[in-house]
């Protein structure tokens, strides 16, 4: 039975800055790091939970890509009430 390795809270968090301020992926980390994703996944929880590191800011074209997404979706709602409307008003002159 393999004894169960222990890593220390400096440790964690050094792996858990490779991934957020370096942009590295999870798998490599982990690969290099000689730990289990899972674990690198749930010690990156914890720490944004408790506030310790902050997620890496959307860029800015995820940001226009959201925008982009919402006002598609407003136009998308303009546009059938506007069908809508002129079902109704077509049904009336008959």
């Amino acid at each position: 039975m393999k004894a169960r390795r222990k890593f220390s809270r400096d440790f964690k968090l050094a792996a858990v800055k490779k991934i957020i301020e370096q942009g590295l992926a999870v798998t490599e980390v982990a690969r290099d790091l000689g730990v289990a994703e899972s674990l690198l996944h749930s010690w990156k929880r914890r720490f944004l939970e408790e506030g310790v590191v902050q997620p890496p800011p959307a860029s800015s074209l995820e940001e226009e890509v959201k925008r982009l997404r919402a006002e598609n979706r407003q136009l998308q709602l303009e546009r059938d009430l506007l069908k809508k409307t002129t079902a109704f008003f077509a049904s009336e002159k008959d």
